[in-house]
């Protein structure tokens, strides 16, 4: 088991990549908060740990309040005692008005809504949780990115600002931490087979399924297997990097 006795945190597994992250984790022997704002699907995340054998509990985590991320470390330790791992996955792609627009056309709530879960609340997340890294001399934490961490798109002006900005992020705490033993990198997914595409229609899938060179979507699982490997001692060398898993989308 690659994360044999470890303890890990998973923001956002309540459903698609944050799921299959915590799901993959247990399997790999580490014991997880599950951490989202939305308790029943959480509370499912930890059932189906639980039925596979694994050790899991869920911890309410609304990732836009700083406060929240540190009564989550906090419950963490109490559970389980410590934290080798965490990983600030909670991410959204529209506003509350869920639209797609121009720049211009967007609202100023819809960019806050996107830059404060998609940024300050990795922010949020890192800054509870390197403190109980560094105390303990090791660590580890993969944030979730994004292709658009390194491109950008149409109609996507928050989405993209916000990746763009967790990477650098990522690579600045990075280089902050790494004489303290704690590894801090960021995985980018090409478009993902989630319940946050279900809305599309199936021209609209279709349309970007063909944007990959493999000509298909990821599943979640896909990506959960780099988390895990990341998160492993196999990737003791590594911080600071960025690891796409987009099917060719970035090779173009």
């Amino acid at each position: 088991m690659l994360l044999k006795d470890k303890v890990a945190l998973v923001t956002g597994a309540a459903s698609g990549v944050g799921r299959a992250i915590a799901l993959a984790m247990a399997r790999e022997g580490a014991s997880v908060v599950v951490a989202d704002r939305n308790e029943m699907p959480g509370e499912d995340t930890v059932r189906l740990v639980q039925e596979s054998g694994g050790n899991a509990a869920f911890v309410q985590l609304e990732v836009t309040e700083a406060s929240r991320h540190v009564a989550v470390i906090e419950r963490a330790l109490e559970l389980f005692g410590r934290l080798d791992i965490a990983c600030n996955n909670a991410g959204i792609s529209v506003g509350r008005s869920g639209k797609y627009n121009l720049l211009a056309d967007s609202s100023i709530e819809d960019w806050h809504d996107i830059i404060d879960v998609n940024l300050h609340g990795v922010f949020y997340g890192m800054r509870a949780q390197l403190p109980v890294m560094v105390a303990a001399g090791s660590g580890c934490i993969i944030n979730t990115a994004s292709i658009m961490s390194q491109v950008a798109a149409e109609r996507l002006g928050a989405y993209v600002a916000s990746k763009h900005a967790v990477l650098g992020l990522t690579k600045s705490a990075a280089l902050d931490y790494a004489s303290s033993g704690v590894r801090i990198n960021a995985v980018g997914p090409g478009y993902v087979d989630t319940p946050m595409l279900r809305f599309k229609s199936e021209g609209q899938r279709q349309e970007l399924e063909a944007r990959h060179p493999v000509n298909r979507l990821a599943t979640p699982q896909e990506v959960a297997e780099l988390v895990v490997w990341l998160a492993s001692d196999k990737a003791s060398f590594i911080t600071g990097a960025y690891y796409p898993v987009d099917g060719g989308y970035l090779a173009q």
